[in-house]
């Protein structure tokens, strides 16, 4: 049988036998206990620092571990890079085209008219020159084909001009402020994919125990270190059937702890619902009696954190009439 659960059983057993005792009839044993809180390392990269040591207390939001996040920030970098991209695009169809970029369509557009004017005038003397059997027909052509050369020039620099002055259409604006959000969104990703290199304690309470070392690498999802929550540990103990009708989160208790002299006032933080070890359906009337459940007392505020694993005895303050 698991270690844990040869303890679990040997603790419902002393519950049981405290219980078989008029005289205790309130109290039962157990041990101290953290809630066990597991770092995972979100990134399959090298751990650079371990801030802290096994055994110190810890604060949340506290640095804890912290692993290279070389190519992360580069792909941070490149995401902003294109974000500022997106947004100077934005602002330059949002203020529209500048006076000097249509100034130079003007230009472009009467350089076309001179152009074609010029084209015009070489294919006309060409075709006279045909006439008077002073050219080739290939001469002719060859004028005619830069003449159309020079239109179709012509009407793409008037286009050219139409567009400046006609300035940013609504769909052109569109299509920038969706470009401009989907950069954003990919900053932020890539932010939080940084972030992620570096894992800080979720609560206050005592690290544990490191699984990793410095320089080694974890694999993604993997547990990388231990902390156990708390200012102070809970007490496990496990209620007999007998007692859980009068037992219920609220209820003050004593908390004896081996090794002190007085006991610590203590509350039920929580009791389980279904019993534990033994099997809670079909049984006889002896059989129920050995029922046991689950259950959490928070114990006071002390100045120094008591260890985990330490037994403790629990006499639960229930109210005159139990049983």
């Amino acid at each position: 049988m698991h270690p844990g659960k040869l303890i679990a059983a040997g603790l419902a057993a002393m519950a049981l036998a405290a219980c078989d005792n008029p005289e205790n009839h309130g109290v039962v044993v157990g041990e101290l206990a953290s809630d066990r809180i597991e770092l995972v390392a979100e990134v399959n990269e090298p751990i650079l620092e371990i801030a802290v040591a096994e055994g110190d207390p810890v604060a949340a939001g506290q640095l804890v571990l912290r692993q290279d996040d070389t190519r992360a920030s580069a792909r941070l970098r490149e995401a902003e890079a294109a974000t500022g991209q997106a947004r100077a695009r934005l602002d330059e169809l949002v203020r529209g085209p500048r006076q000097e970029q249509i100034a130079q369509a003007r230009a472009n557009l009467a350089g076309a008219s001179r152009e074609i004017e010029f084209r015009r005038a070489q294919f006309q003397r060409a075709k006279e020159l045909l006439e008077k059997e002073l050219a080739s027909p290939e001469t002719r052509d060859s004028a005619k084909a830069e003449l159309d050369a020079a239109e179709a020039n012509l009407e793409l620099r008037r286009a050219q001009l139409e567009e400046l002055l006609a300035g940013t259409t609504v769909e052109e604006l569109a299509q920038a402020e969706h470009a401009l959000d989907q950069a954003e969104a990919r900053r932020d990703s890539a932010r939080v994919d940084v972030e992620r290199h570096t894992l800080t304690a979720p609560v206050d309470g005592l690290f544990d125990s490191r699984i990793f070392e410095v320089g080694e690498r974890p694999p993604a999802g993997q547990p990388v270190a231990v902390i156990l929550g708390g200012q102070q540990p809970y007490a496990r103990v496990y209620i007999p059937e007998r007692l859980r009708a009068q037992v219920r989160p609220g209820t003050e208790a004593r908390v004896s702890v081996d090794g002190m002299d007085a006991p610590i006032q203590g509350r039920v933080r929580w009791v389980a619902h279904e019993a534990a070890f033994t099997p809670y359906f079909a049984l006889t009337e002896r059989d129920r009696g050995r029922l046991t459940y689950l259950a959490k007392i928070d114990i006071g505020e002390r100045q120094e954190r008591l260890p985990d694993g330490v037994p403790v005895e629990v006499e639960l303050l229930l109210p005159e009439g139990g049983p």
